[in-house]
C-alpha cells in the first residue's frame, strides 16, 4: 500500500481530509513501552491548524487509541490511533470537483482514480495525513530519547526571506495579496551511533527520504553539503577525521553524518524545500475535464499560506520513524 512506511517498525496511515476520521496503524512498537500522551498531544499541537500564520481550520487532532494499548502500555499487538475530523466542509470543494488546482494532485488523481475519488480538501492526498504521521513519529520520538537520541528541525528560509523575524511579514504580505510562500526547513538528528543504514537503496539517505517525501508539499532534499557541496573541490568538502577520546569523528560535517548510507556517528543534517501552497486566491488557468474546455479559477477558503510552518514537526516524524525502523533492524 503506498500509505504504508517500514520495516520492522511498520505503520498505515489512512483516511480523507474531510471524512469522519483519520488514523494511522502501528506495527513493531515493543510490548511494555508506556507511551506518555501529554507529550505527545504537545506534539500534536505544534502541526495542529488555527496558529498565526496558518488555516483557520480548526482541529484539535486529540488522537484516540482504540487498540495495540493496555493502560497506556503496548501489549504487543498493532496499535491503532483515530483522529476525528470535526470541522468539515465538504461543500466548499463542490464546484472544483472537475476543475483541477494548479499544483495540487486534483488531475494525476481523476487521471488513476476517476470520478470515484474523493476530492474534497484533497482526500487522501492532503496535508491533513500528516497529522497521522506525527501520531507514530511523536511516539519514535519518546523511545529515541530513551537512547539518547535527538530530533529537531527549525526553518531557516521562508519564500526569498533567510532572517527569522522577518519570516511572518513575508508570509502575511503573500496571504494579503492573495498568495503564498514556501520554505526551507533545517532537521538534525544527534546521538546516533555509527553503523546503521547499509550501501546503495537501504542508505539511511533512502530511508530518510522516503518518509520525507510522504510529507505533502515536499519536492527535495539534501543532506550535509548537499547542492553547495557539488560547487566545492574534494579538499574543501572532505571531513578530516581525528580521534576524540579515543572516538573517530571528523572536524566538520559536510557529509550531513552519512557516508556510504552507512552513519558515522556525526548527527545527520538535512534540508528540506517545502513548495508554496497551490491554493491560492489569485485567479489561475485550469481546465473543466467534464467538456475538455479550458477555464480560470480562483480558489478560496481555509489554507496556509505557507505550509512550511506545520510542515516542521511533520519533517521531525518523517526522520523519527524513519530512524527508529533503522534502529530495530539492528
Amino acid at each position: 500500500m503506498s500509505n504504508t512506511f517500514g520495516n520492522r517498525f511498520r505503520f498505515t496511515i489512512w483516511g480523507q481530509s474531510h471524512a469522519p476520521a483519520i488514523g494511522v496503524t502501528m506495527e513493531g512498537l515493543p510490548a511494555g513501552t508506556a507511551i506518555d500522551f501529554d507529550r505527545l498531544q504537545r506534539f500534536m499541537d505544534r502541526r495542529a491548524p488555527g496558529a498565526k500564520g496558518t488555516t483557520p481550520r480548526k482541529e484539535a487532532d486529540r488522537p484516540e487509541f482504540v487498540a495495540g494499548l493496555v493502560d497506556g502500555i503496548t501489549c504487543g499487538a498493532p496499535v491503532t490511533a483515530i483522529i476525528y475530523n470535526q470541522n468539515v466542509r465538504r461543500g466548499d470543494y463542490d464546484n472544483l470537483r472537475h476543475v483541477p488546482r494548479p499544483g495540487h494532485a486534483d488531475y494525476t488523481a481523476w487521471v488513476k482514480y476517476g470520478d470515484s475519488r474523493d476530492h474534497s480538501g484533497g482526500g487522501q492526498f492532503s496535508g491533513r495525513l500528516t497529522a497521522p504521521l506525527c501520531i507514530a513519529g511523536g511516539i519514535c520520538l519518546q523511545l529515541l530519547e530513551e537512547k539518547g537520541i535527538a530530533v529537531e528541525a527549525k526553518l531557516i528560509q521562508v519564500g526569498p526571506e533567510k532572517d527569522p523575524e522577518k519570516f511572518m511579514a513575508c508570509i502575511e504580505a503573500a496571504a494579503k495579496a492573495g498568495d503564498s510562500v514556501g520554505g526551507i526547513i533545517e532537521c538534525c538528528v544527534s546521538g546516533l551511533p555509527a553503523g546503521l543504514g547499509g550501501p546503495m537503496f537501504d542508505g539511511m539517505e533512502n530511508r530518510i527520504s522516503q518518509a520525507v517525501f510522504g510529507i505533502p508539499g515536499i519536492k527535495g532534499i539534501e543532506f550535509g553539503s548537499g547542492f553547495a557541496g557539488s560547487a566545492q573541490y574534494g579538499s574543501q568538502n572532505n571531513d578530516p577525521f581525528y580521534l576524540e577520546d579515543g572516538k573517530v569523528v571528523t572536524r566538520t560535517n559536510a557529509h550531513g553524518g552519512i557516508l556510504g548510507g552507512i552513519t558515522s556517528g556525526m548527527p545527520i543534517v538535512f534540508r528540506v524545500a517545502c513548495k508554496p501552497t497551490p491554493s491560492i486566491a489569485i485567479r489561475q488557468d485550469s481546465v473543466d475535464l467534464t467538456n475538455n474546455q479550458e477555464t480560470k479559477l480562483s480558489i478560496h477558503g481555509r489554507h496556509d499560506p505557507c505550509i512550511a510552518l506545520r510542515a516542521i514537526p511533520c519533517v521531525e516524524a518523517a526522520a523519527a520513524v524513519a530512524v527508529y525502523d533503522a534502529i530495530l533492524e539492528e
